[in-house]
């Protein structure tokens, strides 16, 4: 009875809610939510500077998010290039001298606070001609009026940017007074208009005064108040830019800093100064709001205005436009055609008459007018997300919450779909799907988590990155070997399904194939297997069992692959020449070089030579009799089963004890090539010994497999943010909500992009040799006609 109850309740799950439904869903989704992000950004503002500068919520106890979008983490050599030649100057009080101090510890960290308390301090970088000085004015007063004064008015050399606060000193002198809150009212009056105009030319921030932890405020500081510091914001807030017109005018109001010590201030020293890491805080946020419209990182979207579309682009969105309108047409003229066509009845009598001419089919070109249509219409959508300032974007923060849990999730929903094999062969088809399936899964969850940040998540990471190279080596190698087909047809088959969506995303999203580096990794290893078997003499299953000594000859010719892949692994000079050839330079380079390249092919370099030789000792076995695959039965015989299986379990944990017990990523990176393979083998033994265990499979984590390579891809851009480096926001406030949304929008893409790319390889790669002749020549015109495109824009760029 449960049994059935199992049963019946997954067949009503997939009867109310089929594939297409939920694309059909997702679609509404799409269009809904880009419709409450246009009227917001219409009627709010788009300004992410305002909410980096206002707005925002900690993540953990020390990492900060600005509102809707993502704030850089600036490294020494970065701030030095962005603010090279530049002039800085702070103007306040000792909590402006604090924000100084953040600020310059940005450029050079070995910088101690050991300058004059109540004096100015310079600080200058020789090295970039960067000055930044701090200017002791504890009090807006007519000596700062008369500083800001001679940088407004007079012939002095305007600072770059100018960082002004002050109030506190003000409150203490005074006894918190209202004849002094009046005072401050006329002196910020006065220098509003100074500050306006010089915020023409430079950028001019006013700091608003941080909350006090009033408890632990020393008895000469009493007065000073949050109500006080409250009325002179608010101040502040209402005099400042209240005669500008001009937006370019306008003094930044800088808030973000009440909200950081709100959460703060009650681990201050004093209950007046702020903790060392909020005010590091502040200058990484000040830092932010002037340098990412410069410097352009990916992963700080503050402040970043949309990027211009290039040549390539914009030649893309017209061809997917005439692409829609086209089969528009076609399909219009079509849909006419079956009207006129269509059976209609006979008024004298009465009865049916049938069609001269039969329903036509869908032609070649209506098929291929669909496939750019809808690719189309989803590429405009990948565009939205990641590079126009449309959707929202948030910083990644790891605990160890968001990265278990979700993993106990899929493991149960894995679990409730687990159904019979079609057969029960060690690795086959189904289990494969499988495996694929909740290895990018657990991927997808370690990506959005932001678990590369735990080293021991991060190795066993490594391995399911491994295992898929290993199925390429396992599954390309048994075709070649027991099929014996080398033909054209197949190569342009395997090199299309994995490059489509990559060569379309370069184009769209501006980016260089080698960003995506996984599809050139299997790519190459693809290329590399085809060639090691292809190359004479071709040895093959069929021939291999005519006589022992091809086996030999395999042999050999795996050695060989192995010394080859030593040889480069060690030899980065060599590997680097090779790939510096142009057009491989134009694939596989990235920042100029081609060492990220080496990097990755070099962390796997044996995984697939492994996956090969598993595949040759696999067939050789099941050739000689040596396995049994029935269903249900052991692998092996009991003893030797058992055995196995014991030492399979304890290799497989033991890799797990020895993953978490690494303390230095770059060590651990060095010994995986060789040590990922234990794992992999002694989960294939675990999952296939035992013959209940090879007889089923879950097709929850089997139907994910079979589009693991668009999702791996497709979580670049419309699932994370920025090229991977943050989370995209659809539903901001609710980050459970909008995970899960994106999620569904996100698998439903994948699907669909599944499919266009199958029935685009179907038109593309024919099976008829001259027909496919034909198709390869153009696919060489068309990137003949890439690269010249591609050379001119970047003729202008520079």
């Amino acid at each position: 009875m449960a049994a059935l109850a199992y049963t019946g309740g997954k067949r009503e799950i997939n009867y109310y809610f089929s594939v297409r439904s939920a694309k059909a869903l997702a679609l509404g989704a799409v269009l809904l939510l880009t419709a409450c992000h246009a009227a917001s950004r219409r009627y709010r503002g788009g300004d992410t500077c305002e909410y980096l500068l206002s707005s925002g919520r900690f993540l953990g106890e020390k990492v900060w998010q600005p509102h809707s979008c993502m704030m850089h983490k600036y490294k020494n050599s970065e701030a030095k290039n962005c603010l090279i030649d530049k002039h800085v100057v702070f103007i306040g009080d000792s909590r402006i001298r604090q924000l100084f101090y953040s600020f310059i510890k940005l450029i050079n960290p070995q910088v101690k606070e050991e300058g004059i308390k109540h004096g100015n301090i310079p600080f200058e970088d020789k090295s970039a001609s960067i000055k930044v000085d701090f200017l002791w004015y504890p009090e807006v007063n007519g000596s700062m009026r008369q500083r800001i004064k001679s940088w407004a008015e007079g012939s002095v050399a305007k600072p770059h940017i100018i960082v002004v606060g002050a109030a506190t000193w003000s409150i203490k002198i005074h006894n918190g007074s209202n004849e002094a809150l009046a005072q401050y009212k006329i002196n910020i009056t006065s220098i509003a208009p100074l500050l306006e105009k010089l915020a023409i030319s430079s950028d001019v921030y006013w700091v608003l005064q941080d909350p006090v932890y009033e408890d632990m405020l020393s008895e000469s500081r009493k007065m000073i108040t949050n109500e006080k510091i409250d009325a002179y914001n608010e101040a502040a807030v209402r005099i400042l830019n209240s005669s500008s017109r001009n937006s370019k005018a306008k003094v930044k109001v800088f808030s973000v800093s009440k909200l950081i010590a709100q959460e703060t201030i009650m681990k201050s020293a004093d209950g007046l100064h702020l903790p060392e890491s909020s005010r590091d805080t502040n200058a990484m946020i000040l830092m932010n709001v002037y340098c990412n419209k410069i410097m352009k990182p990916i992963d700080g979207s503050c402040c970043q205005p949309q990027p211009p579309l290039t040549l390539i682009q914009k030649i893309a969105f017209c061809f997917f436009t005439l692409s829609i309108f086209g089969y528009l047409i076609i399909s219009l003229i079509h849909r006419n055609n079956y009207r006129k066509n269509k059976s209609c009845t006979d008024l004298e009598s009465g009865e049916e008459k049938k069609p001269a001419i039969s329903t036509p089919n869908v032609s070649t070109l209506e098929m291929l007018l669909h496939c750019f249509c809808k690719l189309g219409l989803i590429m405009t959508y990948f565009y939205l997300c990641d590079r126009a300032n449309l959707f929202m974007k948030e910083n990644k923060f790891y605990t160890h919450s968001s990265f278990f849990i979700p993993i106990v999730y899929i493991l149960v929903l894995g679990v409730f779909y687990t159904e019979n094999t079609k057969e029960t062969k060690v690795l086959n088809r189904e289990q494969t799907d499988e495996w694929k399936g909740w290895m990018q899964l657990v991927i997808l969850i370690y990506h959005i988590s932001g678990a590369s940040t735990f080293l021991p998540v991060y190795m066993h990471i490594r391995v399911l990155v491994a295992a898929y190279l290993f199925q390429t080596g396992y599954g390309h190698f048994s075709y070649f070997w027991i099929k014996g087909d080398f033909g054209v047809y197949r190569v342009c088959q395997v090199l299309f399904r994995l490059n489509f969506l990559v060569v379309v995303l370069c184009i769209v999203m501006d980016r260089p194939y080698q960003f995506y580096y996984f599809v050139p990794l299997v790519t190459v290893w693809f290329m590399i297997i085809y060639a090691t078997l292809a190359v004479w003499p071709q040895i093959v299953q069929k021939k291999a069992n005519g006589s022992c000594m091809w086996h030999f000859g395999l042999l050999l010719k795996l050695i060989c692959l192995l010394t080859c892949i030593y040889f480069l692994s060690y030899s980065q000079g060599a590997f680097e020449k090779i790939f510096s050839f142009w057009p491989l330079s134009k694939c596989f380079e990235l920042n100029g070089n081609v060492y990220e390249w080496w990097f990755r092919w070099k962390l796997d370099r044996y995984v697939v030579f492994h996956g090969m030789l598993f595949a040759f000792i696999y067939l050789a076995l099941q050739k000689h009799q040596m396995i049994s695959e029935g269903k249900g039965d052991p692998l092996f015989s009991n003893r030797v089963s058992n055995v196995l299986l014991f030492i399979s379990i304890v290799s497989f944990f033991t890799y797990s004890i020895w993953a978490s017990s690494c303390k230095n990523k770059t060590e651990c990176n060095e010994l995986h090539p060789s040590v990922s393979v234990v794992q992999i083998l002694a989960f294939i033994l675990i999952r296939n010994i035992p013959g209940y265990v090879r007889s089923v499979y879950s097709s929850f984590f089997a139907w994910f497999g079979k589009i693991s390579l668009e999702l791996f891809i497709c979580q670049y851009h419309i699932w994370l943010a920025a090229d991977t480096k943050g989370i995209l926001v659809l539903i901001p406030g609710y980050p459970m909500f909008n995970v899960l949304v994106s999620t569904f929008i996100f698998v439903c893409v994948a699907h669909e992009i599944s499919q266009i790319t199958n029935d685009l390889a179907q038109i593309v790669v024919p099976k008829d040799n001259s027909t496919l002749l034909k198709r390869l020549l153009c696919i060489a015109g068309f990137f003949s006609g890439l690269h010249f495109f591609s050379a001119m824009q970047d003729q202008s760029r520079h």
